[in-house]
């Protein structure tokens, strides 16, 4: 499939909007499920997060019907929400939708990215190498730090796509593969380079050779998945959840009579 043509940028004509409330709202009920600190299937119960942000029942619910549409929660009865369930089928298909994805917009970015566009891979290639994925501990869990390096490193690989609707759908399905790495993360025991996938992914961009670029990201994420299904299938769900939610967020009321 051949890329888009390219656009031209449009003209400001405006300054750029102040956040809005549901914005904000929007922006922490998302990284909160991402990090696994509201646990897989957890009932949002307005009371309790109107208690925990501080915000009132509507840009609440404006953010939890944009999340909805993200696939991280779901609607219960027509009148609540859940955090969205975690399973097996569900990273499959998350991974294999996710394979092309990312393959699409590589693809297009090696054929349409400029010498700006091969900086920024190299600057964030240098920044993610500089810090460790995981931080020590009892319990293992990935580096916030790293974490946010990383996502801007596959940002970066994408960004010359031409698309803004395909650079959507791939950082939904990216936070949704996130979501199960955390879940796993602290019974992971089998060492992998992660620097080195990220080198060869990088390496073969700035070569232009797609074939291979597409091919080592197919692997990438495949390799992730793996990972996942294996601790997975070994300790269920419900561990899982119970792990990562070690920290999850819980009403006052709740705390008090912990």
């Amino acid at each position: 499939m051949p890329p888009p043509p390219a656009r031209q940028p449009r003209a400001a004509l405006a300054p750029a909007a102040a956040p809005t409330l549901s914005g904000a709202v929007l922006e922490r009920l998302r990284r909160d499920i991402l990090e696994c600190r509201w646990s897989p299937g957890a009932r949002l119960r307005f009371e309790a997060l109107r208690a925990h942000y501080a915000v009132g029942i509507s840009p609440l619910r404006e953010a939890l019907s944009r999340l909805a549409v993200e696939g991280l929660v779901v609607g219960v009865d027509r009148r609540g929400f859940r955090v969205a369930p975690v399973s097996l089928d569900d990273l499959d298909e998350i991974t294999d939708l996710r394979c092309e994805i990312e393959g699409l917009a590589l693809r297009w970015s090696i054929e349409r990215g400029d010498d700006g566009w091969e900086a920024a891979i190299v600057a964030a290639f240098h920044h993610l190498s500089r810090v460790n994925s995981e931080l020590p501990g009892r319990v293992p869990r990935l580096s916030d730090e790293w974490e946010r390096r990383h996502t801007a490193f596959h940002h970066a690989m994408a960004a010359a796509c031409g698309s803004a609707r395909l650079m959507q759908l791939r950082a939904q399905l990216f936070d949704q593969t996130n979501r199960y790495r955390r879940l796993v993360i602290a019974y992971s025991k089998v060492p992998r380079d992660d620097r080195g996938e990220h080198r060869a992914l990088m390496d073969a961009a700035l070569a232009r050779d797609a074939e291979r670029a597409v091919a080592l990201i197919h692997r990438h994420i495949r390799h992730t998945a793996d990972l996942v299904r294996a601790i997975y299938g070994a300790k269920g769900a419900e561990t899982l959840a119970r792990t990562a939610g070690r920290g999850r967020l819980r009403p006052a009321a709740a705390r008090r009579a912990a």
